[in-house]
This record gives structure tokens, C-alpha cells and sequence, in this order.
């Protein structure tokens, strides 16, 4: 995007002016706020899926451009695209022109994936783009993942719309932790699910949102601005819908308990403004019926501690609720905050963004939960809207009355079975307590083979956040949801885990190629890096790594010792050859260490020093397993055969 625009605050901009928010302006600014560019209800507004639609995991694009020309079906909209060398080439002359190749179908749930090259870049500002809803004619408006030659900056990449106006929005922004730069391959992927998406560099996630702009029939694309790009590898996959497991390389899904609870009053309009402007993807609310019907958001049964009221919220009307005052108790500046209604709360998550962790407090009757779904489908929002409850039979029911809406259920103690009762309500989240967790921490493992995704609540301190990203869980739900973006920004920060190294192993005691007579004792031994084990063996029988090697025993000609390294980065091997040769000096040793008695070593010693080696054969070969030990009288045939036969 140019950089005249205005840009959209910075994550770690929103996260340190969370507090200050939380002590200011809420209460009276969020009516009035402009709205957001995101769709009432993009499912609502989505062509319906044809008979053949991918299912997840299929492979919607796939193109190495092999063929040296422009794949079928790809349409050149602005700009210079060629395929050249086994690489898709775009090309931007000027930094207004959007050079944009469009391509793919429309999908609501896709990963997107490319090897990207800046050849050249006018500047560290110009950039490309993986278009994610982009209409096959390239006409505005549209939504983009954007990468700078300059990802190091603030806005390095970027999530953005090209608007209806022919204007930018630019909607989250965030840096790398490299510089693209010009002729480096970065490997760069966006996984979209509906209007949210997170944006991947080198396998590491740097950024996400819940604002892409999405359209009925947009497809895919890729852009070029004010520099020449080279492209490969590029993939379209199908996903399924939600995207609730955490990617590889992706730090927790931040999820604010009842709002920001920790900053503004809990379950009003104000903290869940302030969980949005902090960067929290999820605002997690309770609700309940008032007397007449009407879904309420609050947490207690009474409205004792949170209003200037008393009473059971099951029996007060919603017009008593709505004179209460909820913010006062908290602090002054939140005086005249109101007990949202449901409806209340999904317009203003429908017009300024956001997704709703909703919980279904207490006990419901069908009819009730009914009337939950009902406001949920007429504002629009199934798709923006996951269900959570302690009860399993609210489960039951917005099963059973609302299929499309994902459901999670709450637990303070671990079922025998997580796997079998998330099978049974047709979970997409199981969520217990982090104490319950700890526990048992092992379920993460079984939940996430079976697809089910883990939200653990109320976890407010760091040490534990890091625990459980380090066992996997894929979100947590927090009072301090600023202090855990925050944190995430830490994490994503961290270098890239780095693959374990490959071992080395060289041998040890003998060189290879050696030469060695019978009168030499070697240590044969290895030595590694890198490996949890190492195996050493003598011409395939296994060895003691340092074993002094009695060449007395050994046969005369070739051998080999090998050596292999295993450990978490693969295996290595390395071999050294050496022959056992025969010499005089050779069989005197033998002879003097055999175990003969006295008169077989003096009668062999003589002839030895004669050169007689036939008649040392001879003598030796009359005293095997007499004057003589078997074995070594064996060695003594052979070395002075072998020593007659030159």
C-alpha cells in the first residue's frame, strides 16, 4: 500500500494503550464509532457451494510453473506476468500500479501459500501481496496479505482491503522477524477461515486478524507494487471450517474473559471495546434470560454485584435491567454502563469487529436457548459466534437447533472420556479449567487427534501461559487479555526453533587405509556429535567403543570398522578399512604370547630366527591343542605358510 496511508494501529501500540482506554473514553465513545468493514454475514452472503465443492484438505491450486507459460484459468489484470525459468514473474513499474494476477475459487476456509523473490523493489516500502478475496476481474473491492521488501518494519506486513472507493483500509499491522529484502526466497502463507486469518513468514505466524473483507465470489491472487517479483510454489488447499487448533508456529488465541474484566467493567460494551482494542480475537460473555425472555449478558445470577440493583436476573424485565447502572461499581468513569442485551452485544460485535466466545449461563429450557440461536441468526452472525456451556443439555439444544453454530464445553473437573463426550455433543473445543488441565495434561494430545481444540480458563499469569503454549492448548481465556498479546508479541519475537543438527561421527584409534602387523594392539573407537547413540562394530560384529583390538586372533587380509551415530537430527556413518598383515615381527609376537609351554616356544623362536617358516607350519600344526594352545597354533600355520609362500 502506499505510504501516505493512514495506518491502522500497531498491536504493540494497542496493547500499552489498553490501560489507558480502559481509564477513558468507553463508555461514551462506543456508540458513535464508525463501523468496521466487516460483512453482516458472510455465509449469508456466500454462493451456495456447488456439488463438487473441495473438502477439506483437497488441493485446490497447485503450480510449480513447469509449463513455461501462464496456467490455465490465470488471468492477467494489471501489470506485466510471465513465466520464465520454472518461475510466475510480476511486474510493477510505478508504485501506483497494483499489478494483480488473479486465480483459484472462492472458498470461505483455504490456506494460501507461495515461495515470494523480490528481483527488484523501488523501495523498502514496496510490496506484494497474496490476494485473499479478490474478484476474477480484479475489480475493487478486495482483501490482501501484504509483505514489504521492509518486513522489519512496524507495518512490514500487513492485512488490508482495497475499497469499494478505490481506497486503502489497512486493517492490521505487524513486522517480521527478517528482512525480506531483494533475491531472498521467503517461504509466506495465509491461513483464512471466513473473515479471519493469520499470516505466516518463513513458518512463523506475524500476524492476524478478524477483519478480511469477504465477498461471495471472491478468489485468489497475487499482487505486485512498484517492484519485480518472482513466485513458486504457490498452493490453495481447502480447510475445514473454524481453524480452533493451533497452527504450527502460532502462539495462543487470546480470549477475554467477559471483556477486558481486568480493566473495565465485565460483560459490558466498554470491556469488550477495550479486549478488541488490546487485539483479543475472542470476547468471551455470559448469557441469561431476564424475566420476559430476553438474553441478557451478565455472569451472576442476580445483578447484586455488578449494578446498582438487586435481584435475580430471571426475575427482573429487560426495561428494569436497562435503568441499572454497570459500570459504577468498577470505577467512576464507567457511571451509566448497561447490562447489554444479547442483541445489543452482536451489533456492536457485527459493526466494529470481533468474535464472540458466547456461554450459556446456568440451566435453559429449549425455548430459551431458541431464543439465543434466534438473535444470533437475525444479526447475522453464526459465523462469528462459537457456544459454550457447563450444561451439556444447552449443548443438546443449540446442537440440535443450530448445527452451524461450533461448541465448547466447559469443565472444572475432566470428564473420564474428553474424547468420547466431545464425539458425542459434536465439539469443537473442550474447555476446562487450567487446574483440571494440569492434572491431566496428557488429553491435549488425544482432543487434538481427534480434532477437538482446547480453550483453558482463567489463566491471568504469565508462567502459565507459557506452560500451556509449551503443551499445546489453543487458547486462553483471560481477565488480561492486552498482557497476553502482549506476551504473544514476546513469543512470536523468539528466534525460529532451529531442527536439531545432524550428528557427525569419525573414527577413531585407526586411520583409514592402515597397515598393521600382529605385534599392534589398537584402541578402536568413535567419535560423535549431536547423537544419543552410537553403534561401532568390527567387520559387522558389534564393538565396545575403546576396545583394544588383539590382531593375534584376527585373520590376515582386509577388515572394516564402521561406526553409526543416531540422534534427533538423523544419522551419520563413517568407516575406516585397515589390513592385518603378516611379518615376522608378527609371528614372533604371537609365538611369544601364545601360552606355549617353554619348549614350544624355544623350538619355534629357533626356526623363526632361521627363516625355516615350512617347518614352523609343520612343528606348529603336530602341537595344536598340545605344546601349543589350538587357536594361537592355527595363526602360526597360517602367517608362516602365507611367509613361506613369498
Amino acid at each position: 500500500m502506499p505510504i501516505t496511508h493512514t495506518p491502522a494501529r500497531s498491536r504493540r501500540a494497542t496493547m500499552l494503550g489498553a490501560a489507558v482506554l480502559a481509564a477513558a473514553v468507553l463508555p461514551l465513545t462506543i456508540a458513535a464509532a464508525a463501523p468496521e468493514n466487516v460483512p453482516e454475514n458472510a455465509s449469508a452472503t456466500a454462493a451456495a457451494p456447488a456439488a463438487t465443492a473441495p473438502q477439506p484438505g483437497d488441493v485446490v491450486v497447485d503450480e510449480d510453473f513447469s509449463s513455461g507459460r501462464l496456467p490455465d484459468g490465470w488471468t492477467t489484470v494489471e501489470g506485466q506476468w510471465a513465466v520464465s525459468g520454472g518461475r510466475l514473474y510480476g511486474t510493477s513499474t510505478s508504485s501506483g500500479q497494483q499489478s494483480r494476477i488473479t486465480f483459484g475459487r472462492h472458498l470461505a476456509d483455504f490456506r494460501f501459500e507461495a515461495t515470494a523473490r523480490f528481483e527488484t523493489a523501488a523501495d523498502a516500502a514496496r510490496w506484494t501481496a497474496l490476494g485473499l478475496d479478490v474478484p476474477a476481474d480484479g475489480a475493487v473491492p478486495w482483501s490482501i496479505a501484504t509483505m514489504r521488501t521492509g518486513t522489519t518494519a512496524a507495518n512490514g506486513i500487513e492485512f488490508a482491503q482495497r475499497t469499494a472507493a478505490n481506497a486503502w483500509n489497512v486493517t492490521d499491522t505487524g513486522s517480521a522477524p527478517a528482512a525480506a529484502g531483494t533475491g531472498r526466497d521467503v517461504k509466506v502463507a495465509v491461513e483464512v477461515h471466513g473473515g479471519t486469518a493469520r499470516w505466516f513468514f518463513d513458518g512463523r505466524e506475524v500476524l492476524r486478524t478478524t477483519r478480511v473483507q469477504r465477498s461471495a465470489d471472491g478468489g485468489q491472487a497475487l499482487l505486485v507494487n512498484g517492484a519485480k517479483v518472482a513466485f513458486d510454489d504457490v498452493r490453495i488447499t481447502a480447510l475445514a471450517p473454524g481453524g480452533y487448533l493451533r497452527p504450527a508456529g502460532s502462539p495462543l488465541t487470546v480470549i477475554a474473559h467477559r471483556g477486558a474484566s481486568s480493566a473495565a467493567p465485565e460483560n459490558t460494551l466498554a470491556s469488550d471495546e477495550v479486549a478488541r482494542r488490546a487485539g483479543a480475537e475472542w470476547i468471551e460473555n455470559d448469557v441469561q434470560p431476564s424475566k420476559d425472555g430476553i438474553p441478557h449478558v451478565l455472569h451472576d445470577d442476580t445483578v447484586n454485584r455488578t449494578t446498582n440493583g438487586t435481584g435475580a436476573i430471571r426475575g427482573l424485565t429487560a426495561a428494569q435491567l436497562a435503568a441499572l447502572d454497570a459500570g459504577s461499581w468498577f470505577a467512576p468513569q464507567y457511571a451509566g454502563a448497561r447490562i447489554p442485551t444479547l442483541a445489543a452485544q452482536l451489533d456492536d460485535l457485527r459493526t466494529r469487529g470481533g468474535k464472540l466466545l458466547l456461554e450459556i449461563k446456568g440451566a435453559h429450557t429449549r425455548d430459551e436457548v431458541a431464543r439465543i440461536v434466534q438473535d444470533i441468526r437475525d444479526h447475522g452472525m453464526t459465523d462469528r459466534v462459537f457456544v459454550q456451556s457447563f450444561e451439556v443439555d444447552a449443548l443438546r439444544h443449540v446442537r440440535d437447533l443450530a448445527p452451524e453454530l461450533p461448541r465448547g464445553l466447559l469443565r472444572s473437573t475432566l470428564d473420564a472420556d474428553p474424547v468420547a463426550i466431545s464425539a458425542e455433543l459434536g465439539l469443537a473445543a473442550y474447555n476446562p479449567s487450567d487446574a483440571a488441565l494440569s492434572a491431566r495434561p496428557g488429553v491435549i494430545a488425544d482432543l487434538h487427534k481427534a480434532g477437538v481444540a482446547l480453550m483453558v480458563w482463567t489463566v491471568d499469569a504469565a508462567n502459565r501461559w507459557q506452560s500451556l503454549e509449551a503443551a499445546g492448548v489453543d487458547g486462553v481465556i483471560t481477565n488480561r487479555p492486552a498482557e497476553l498479546v502482549g506476551w504473544n508479541s514476546a513469543f512470536l519475537q523468539r528466534p525460529a526453533p532451529q531442527p536439531p543438527a545432524a550428528p557427525t561421527v569419525r573414527i577413531t584409534g585407526i586411520a583409514d587405509g592402515a597397515t598393521l602387523d600382529r605385534a599392534q594392539t589398537p584402541l578402536a573407537g568413535a567419535a560423535a556429535t549431536g547423537a544419543d547413540t552410537t553403534v561401532l562394530s568390527l567387520d559387522g560384529t558389534p564393538l565396545a567403543d575403546g576396545t583394544a583390538l588383539d590382531l593375534r586372533t584376527l585373520p590376515a587380509g582386509p577388515h572394516m570398522l564402521r561406526a553409526e551415530a543416531t540422534g534427533a537430527g538423523g544419522k551419520a556413518t563413517a568407516s575406516t578399512a585397515f589390513t592385518v598383515a603378516v611379518t615376522p615381527t608378527g609371528l614372533a609376537h604371537v609365538i611369544l604370547t601364545s601360552k606355549a609351554d617353554d619348549n614350544a616356544v624355544a623350538t619355534l623362536t629357533t626356526m623363526l630366527a632361521h627363516g625355516h617358516w615350512k617347518q614352523i607350519a609343520q612343528w606348529a600344526d603336530n602341537q595344536a591343542g598340545r605344546g601349543i594352545p589350538a587357536a594361537a597354533a592355527k595363526t602360526v600355520v597360517a602367517d608362516a605358510n602365507t611367509l613361506a609362500g613369498r
